[in-house]
């Protein structure tokens, strides 16, 4: 009996799923940054300031 407690006892301290669990958390992190950065980069004053960057380079290099 005691052989089976220590048995479940080990099992519930495995941290298994710890890493699955924070890859999780990371993942959804990664996925409202790209949300936002989507949302940012949408607006009209944003797609102004990268036209006018490419723009720039592109003449500067000719």
């Amino acid at each position: 009996m005691k052989q089976a407690m220590r048995n479940a006892a080990r099992r519930l301290a495995a941290e298994d799923g710890a890493a699955t669990a924070e890859y999780a958390v990371a993942t959804m992190a990664a996925v409202g940054f790209a949300g936002l950065l989507v949302v940012i980069l949408r607006g009209d004053e944003v797609k102004g300031i990268l036209t006018d960057l490419v723009r720039r380079a592109l003449t500067t290099a000719g």
